[in-house]
This record gives structure tokens, C-alpha cells and sequence, in this order.
């Protein structure tokens, strides 16, 4: 496989500061760094991006996230690995990622469940690493970026 260009956020002058800025932003707020990598990486796995998914597993590792962990993100409501913060999580990550697929994807159930662990900053990063995984994925999955390529 060969990349059909390179990633236009790096392509076009001035793109890719705002998005790291917003990167920057997001784990300012409050949320465990190892949460955002397995939220990134779970969205990452939805949307198939194997550049973003093999890039989110050596950033979670990084972090701290076991293999384990690691392994069973793709299943995390019935590998025991995830906590209940974690879970919900993910749900909020699967839900806004896959807005498509029903009426109402990020519904009261759903929001509800992950504000009983996150305040509304907290939200917010959650909700901006969510929104800005969906942005990376479909770049490089549009452009064929290539797993490992980065590093």
C-alpha cells in the first residue's frame, strides 16, 4: 500500500497548529491520559484507520495502558480490564463516533452514564478527542496514510 499524498493537515500552511493546539487543550482538561488513548484508539478502530490505530496503541502503551488492555479495547463491555469511568468512556466514544447508525446516537443513557464520572470540562476533552480522532481518521484513511509510517 502507498499513501496517496501526505496527510493534508501537514500539507496546507498553518493546519496542523490548531489541531495539536486543540490536542494540547484536550489533555488539559482533567481526563486521565490513559481514558483519551483508549477513547482515541477505540474511535480510531471504528473508523478503521490503521494509521491512527497503530500510532493510538504506541501512544497508549506510552501511557501506561497494559497489553491486555490494549488487546480487548475493541471489546471492552465484556473484557474485565476497563473501569466503570473507562466504560463509559467508550460508550461516549462509540456513540458521537457512529452518529449514523441510529436516531439520536449519543443519547440521555449514554451522556448521562459519562457525566456521572466527568464534570463538564472533563467532557469537553473527552468530547474534543473524540471529535478530532474522527478528524485524523478520515484524513488518512481518505489519503491511504500508511500504519507505522510516523514513527
Amino acid at each position: 500500500m502507498q499513501a496517496r499524498m501526505q496527510n493534508p493537515a501537514f500539507v496546507l500552511s498553518g493546519a496542523m497548529q490548531p489541531i495539536q493546539e486543540i490536542f494540547k487543550a484536550v489533555h488539559s482538561g482533567g481526563v486521565d491520559a490513559q481514558t483519551l488513548e483508549l477513547v482515541h484508539l477505540r474511535v480510531s478502530q471504528i473508523n478503521g484507520c490503521s494509521a491512527c490505530v497503530d500510532a493510538g496503541a504506541k501512544t497508549a502503551r506510552k501511557s501506561g495502558v497494559s497489553d491486555e488492555r490494549l488487546a480487548t479495547v475493541a471489546a471492552w463491555r465484556e473484557a474485565p480490564y476497563f473501569t466503570d469511568e473507562e466504560r463509559a468512556a467508550l460508550a461516549l466514544a462509540e456513540a458521537a463516533t457512529r452518529l449514523a447508525d441510529r436516531p439520536d446516537a449519543v443519547n440521555d443513557e449514554i451522556w448521562d452514564g459519562a457525566a456521572a464520572f466527568f464534570d463538564e470540562k472533563q467532557l469537553a476533552a473527552i468530547v474534543l478527542m473524540i471529535g478530532v480522532t474522527n478528524l485524523f481518521n478520515r484524513l488518512n484513511a481518505t489519503t491511504r496514510q500508511i500504519a507505522g509510517a510516523w514513527g
